[in-house]
């Protein structure tokens, strides 16, 4: 029985661990052959790639830096001279300045980090893969944001503010890029991914004030939250571009 995504090209950014990882297996699960890019987790990326080949699909693994145009232009160029075009991109990649536990912490390495990642590499990559896009007059782009543009954080606030450029570059690319290519954004909550579990605040009690804050009182695993990526990237949204789909169990609610 033929996927949602049959026979689509997708490249997946950050996909040797993580959510990133269960994004690529679920495309892949969906129909879609996947190349999987990673920064420093080859032996990560390349496992995703066997699971993948292991559902009877295609797969490749693509290293690369996201701070560096070079390094984006070639991960763009390499994927779809190997496919021969690229259907879907889920720039997934993101940095969250982890070993950050409050705002008094922040300095100008970790400002400029996180948004050289989540802005400046979300916004070239799509760019280029945009591009070609354009050319075969069909694609969808989902890039992953986060709930913390509606409450901010606290904690981290580059991140947050990062994260509102994403949606900004999300809008913006719709608009650019459309008719034939669609691009949105997915806001998710707390993930309990190992980046997650291992920070110090998340074992000091941080994970029981956020489930209780949480009307659906869970917090997902990252393969939970595969299903609104795929839907982004499938033909049941075909009429959607420029939006900003919150998943986080109501965590933040807000007014219409």
């Amino acid at each position: 029985m033929a996927g949602r995504l049959q026979d689509k090209f997708a490249l997946v950014t950050g996909g040797g661990r993580g959510y990133g990882a269960a994004i690529a297996q679920g495309l892949a699960g969906e129909g879609a052959h996947v190349a999987i890019h990673y920064h420093t987790s080859g032996a990560g990326a390349e496992a995703t790639a066997e699971r993948i080949r292991a559902l009877g699909r295609e797969a490749l693994t693509v290293q690369g830096d996201l701070m560096k145009w070079s390094d984006i232009r070639r991960v763009a160029a390499y994927v779809h001279d190997r496919f021969g075009r690229i259907d879907i991109l889920v720039n997934n990649v993101g940095d969250v300045a982890p070993e950050q536990m409050s705002w008094r912490d922040v300095n100008e390495d970790l400002i400029d980090r996180v948004l050289a990642v989540d802005v400046k590499g979300t916004m070239l990559m799509t760019h280029e893969v945009g591009l070609r896009m354009v050319e075969q007059r069909a694609g969808v782009i989902v890039n992953i944001g986060s709930q913390v543009v509606v409450k901010g954080s606290p904690r981290a606030p580059q991140y947050a503010a990062a994260k509102y450029g994403v949606i900004g570059l999300t809008k913006s690319y719709a608009h650019a890029l459309a008719p034939h290519v669609r691009v949105n954004a997915l806001g998710p909550g707390f993930i309990e991914t190992e980046t997650t579990t291992s920070r110090r605040d998340w074992q000091t009690g941080r994970r029981e004030e956020i489930l209780e804050q949480t009307p659906l009182r869970h917090l997902p695993k990252a393969e939970e939250l595969v299903g609104p990526v795929v839907f982004l990237a499938s033909d049941d949204a075909r009429h959607i571009t420029g939006a900003f789909l919150v998943c986080n169990g109501g965590y933040s609610m807000v007014g219409a």
